[in-house]
């Protein structure tokens, strides 16, 4: 993946850099725009265009990224290979269901909906003055540029290009391609703004490449453009002429919108096509990061018994302050989830020790009652509700990596149960007591007791664990829930986030106290003092929280307005509050 080069704001220098870098290379060989730079041309600092810089700005609705890098249409594809490009770039980077307004007022304005204000597809709630068109700042900064919008669409006309000094509304996505080549061969455009339609209408709702009329439209609307790039070579002041060529999908297609927190590039509603193409350009293509890839990174508190002694603690257990959180009682449902890494991956169930839950030692005299995990034979998982059933070996959890274990209980009926998962699937078990996984719970309270909630070994056995990020809710979570938010972080963002009865991220560094932030102050207490481990681990079982910057690698659709009036050589202040970051394109040195 390519890293960005430089974020800007405010740029008329760079303009002027890449003028000037580009007529010392005129008299170079290429074929594809000659003579792309004018003779002479002037030094620009101050943000006003000299006539030369021109842009030429395409907009695609409804073509997915994916499905341009796989159908390979043939004008798009040589684009590439002079060009700053993405097949993974994203409409925007949150996490709202998209409308076609919203993504095209993005692309238009260099804002996003949350300063923009469109979520809607009539435009409700949008001020062209309080967040200019493209169209709107060209004609204040720029007052002899001429300005085109030719579109299928009369709300893109009416609501955002107000302002343009001339404008089409045709019925399909051929108008608009002839009107654009006229344009080119009979006007003096300085921004030229083509939205075609065609592709989100062929697609039906089936915005996948296996859908023939969808690519088929993709595959027309790239012969179209090479037709438009065959009408700007022919221009007669196409020689004095410096042009960038924006092609640029409006939205992906397909359903809108994710949990707060997700992967915003798994929406397939925000996956687009960008090219920023100059034939003077160097190629260089931005790619979403390996999401999959990322560490699980933080710290945890560390649980070691040396098998020695009574007990055999050598440093800590957790207990919850308060001795009643845990019991679950006759009736009411719940769901229990934690992370846990055992880095004693010597095998055997050592006599059935307990490191998570809420009972006595099985050694003890007062064995009976309360529930808990367990380690069961060759390593694998038990639990316990009460003294029996014992489901057992659902998870070989000895193997020094990250696991998530949890429990719901839940009503069939006017049956109460219990399920029992590992990494987000539904465990498989065997059992004394019961003869599958969920089990049927007992009518009676045997569970309940006054042991506080514990975390670690007391037996004497051999331990060397850490936990993170336990969490009880009074609600039963279905087992797509379970397979989607056992993988994640806990927090504030999660929608069962109000049904928690304990949070307890355990990402102390310090101190004799693991703090619950769900805001009940049922807070555990480590007891003898604990040690605190750092971890970066590559596991296939958790889904690390992706971090807010890694959706702003990849050329988003609030980006390409800042690209635009950079290359129109116009400054950028601060106080236009644009939301973009500007690509800064590599040139291609002609061979001595």
């Amino acid at each position: 993946m390519m890293k960005n080069r430089k974020r800007i704001f405010g740029i008329g220098g760079f303009s002027f850099l890449v003028c000037f870098m580009l007529t010392l290379m005129n008299t170079s060989c290429n074929q594809e725009f000659i003579n792309v730079l004018p003779e002479s041309f002037k030094n620009d600092t101050l943000g006003v265009g000299d006539g030369s810089k021109r842009v030429l700005y395409i907009i695609l609705d409804g073509v997915k990224g994916s499905v341009v890098q796989s159908v390979a249409p043939a004008n798009l594809t040589e684009m590439t290979g002079k060009a700053i490009y993405t097949y993974d770039g994203l409409t925007d980077n949150h996490w709202n269901a998209l409308t076609q307004a919203g993504a095209w007022t993005t692309m238009l304005t260099g804002v996003d909906y949350t300063k923009s204000h469109v979520v809607t597809e009539d435009f409700a709630g949008f001020d062209n003055a309080e967040t200019p068109t493209l169209f709107t700042r060209l004609k204040k900064e720029l007052t002899k540029a001429r300005t085109v919008a030719i579109t299928t669409s009369p709300a893109f006309a009416d609501k955002l290009a107000t302002d343009a000094s001339a404008k089409q509304t045709l019925s399909d996505d051929l108008g608009v391609k002839n009107a654009v080549v006229n344009e080119l061969s009979n006007e003096d455009p300085s921004l030229l703004v083509a939205q075609f339609s065609g592709a989100e209408l062929a697609a039906a709702n089936d915005y996948s490449a296996s859908n023939v009329a969808y690519t088929t439209a993709i595959t027309t609307i790239d012969g179209y453009i090479g037709e438009i790039l065959t009408a700007l070579r022919a221009r007669k002041t196409f020689n004095g002429e410096n042009w960038l060529v924006i092609v640029a999908s409006s939205k992906g297609g397909g359903p809108s919108g994710g949990a707060v927190g997700s992967n915003i590039y798994d929406d397939p509603s925000r996956n687009i096509f960008v090219t920023f193409y100059n034939p003077k350009f160097g190629t260089m293509e931005y790619r979403k990061p390996a999401i999959d890839g990322l560490p699980y990174t933080g710290t945890a508190p560390r649980f070691i018994s040396t098998g020695t002694g009574t007990y055999g603690v050598t440093n800590g257990m957790a207990t919850c302050d308060d001795p009643l959180l845990g019991n679950f009682g006759t009736s009411g449902e719940f769901t229990v989830m934690f992370k846990m890494r055992d880095d004693n991956t010597n095998m055997g169930n050592q006599g059935w020790p307990m490191y998570m839950g809420k009972r006595n030692d099985v050694s003890s005299a007062t064995a009976q009652g309360g529930w808990g995990f367990l380690h069961g034979g060759n390593g694998g998982a038990q639990f316990d509700w009460s003294s029996s059933p014992r489901p057992q070996n659902f998870l070989s959890q000895k193997d020094g990596k990250w696991h998530t274990l949890g429990m719901v209980i839940y009503m069939d009926g006017a049956t109460r149960k219990c399920a029992l998962y590992v990494d987000g699937v539904l465990g498989t078990v065997t059992s004394s007591g019961a003869s599958s996984n969920p089990f049927n719970l007992p009518a009676d309270a045997r569970a309940d007791n006054d042991i506080p909630l514990r975390l670690g070994m007391r037996q004497n056995k051999q331990a060397n664990l850490l936990f993170k990020d336990l969490v009880i809710l009074n609600v039963a979570l279905s087992p797509a829930d379970m397979g989607l938010y056992m993988r994640r972080e806990f927090g504030p963002t999660n929608p069962y986030f109000g049904n928690a009865l304990g949070w307890w991220p355990a990402n102390e560094t310090s101190g004799n106290k693991m703090y619950d932030h769900s805001g009940n102050e049922k807070h555990f207490t480590f007891s003898p003092a604990i040690q605190f481990a750092t971890f970066s681990d590559l596991t296939p079982n958790i889904s690390p929280e992706i971090s807010p910057a890694a959706f702003l690698v990849v050329p988003n659709g609030v980006d390409i307005p800042v690209m635009i009036y950079n290359w129109m050589n116009i400054s950028v202040p601060k106080e236009w509050g644009l939301m973009g970051k500007f690509y800064n394109p590599t040139v291609s040195l002609p061979k001595e």
